[in-house]
C-alpha cells in the first residue's frame, strides 16, 4: 500500500500507443482548457454526463463542495473561476491502470498553480493525484468520472476560494 493508501496496480500489459495518447490527451484538455480559458477545449475533456470530485483538496481548503454532475455544471463551475485566475496545470506520471478498448483508467500527478489575475503577488500551489475513468465516444476519449485527491499544497487558500465568493 502506498502512503496514500492506494494499492500499487501495474495496469494492463499492452495499449496501442494511439489509444494511450488520447487517453492521456482527456486530461490533457481539462488543464489546458483552463490554462488557456478555452471553455470549448476544458468542456471536451468529459462526457455528458461526466462527474468532477474535487471535495477532498476542498475541504483541506476549508470550503465544503458538492461533487459536479453533467458536463454542462463542471464547465461552469471551473471556467467561471477560471476567469478570474492565471493558472499552470503539469500532468506527469500518468498511467493507465485499467483498458479494454471501450473503457479505461487513468492515473496522474497535476500540480495546479493558481494566481489572481494582475496580482501575481499571491498564489495557490497543489499537487494533486487524479483518478479518471474514462469511455470512448466517436472516436474520442472521454472522462466519465475525476477524482482529485490532494497531496500536498502551498500558498494561499484564498486565491482559489476567496471568502467574499464562498
Amino acid at each position: 500500500m502506498t502512503r496514500n493508501g492506494h494499492t500499487p496496480v501495474h495496469g494492463p500489459a499492452r495499449v496501442d500507443p494511439n489509444d494511450r495518447a488520447a487517453i492521456v490527451d482527456a486530461l490533457y484538455r481539462f488543464g489546458a482548457g483552463q490554462d488557456l480559458r478555452d471553455r470549448a477545449l476544458f468542456a471536451s475533456a468529459f462526457s455528458e454526463r461526466a462527474r468532477l470530485d474535487l471535495t477532498g483538496p476542498a475541504q483541506r481548503l476549508g470550503v465544503v463542495l458538492p461533487v459536479l454532475q453533467g458536463r454542462p455544471m463542471i464547465t461552469d463551475a471551473v471556467m467561471t473561476s477560471a476567469t478570474r485566475l492565471d493558472t499552470t496545470h503539469t500532468v506527469t506520471n500518468p498511467r493507465i491502470l485499467a483498458h479494454d478498448g471501450r473503457r479505461a483508467r487513468l492515473f496522474a500527478m497535476v500540480e495546479a498553480r493558481s494566481l489572481p489575475c494582475n496580482h501575481h503577488s499571491r498564489h495557490l500551489t497543489l499537487k494533486n493525484i487524479y483518478t479518471a475513468e474514462l469511455s470512448k465516444q466517436d472516436g474520442y476519449w472521454l472522462m466519465d468520472s475525476l477524482v482529485i485527491e490532494n497531496v500536498w499544497l502551498t500558498g494561499d487558500p484564498e486565491v482559489l476560494f476567496p471568502k467574499s465568493a464562498i
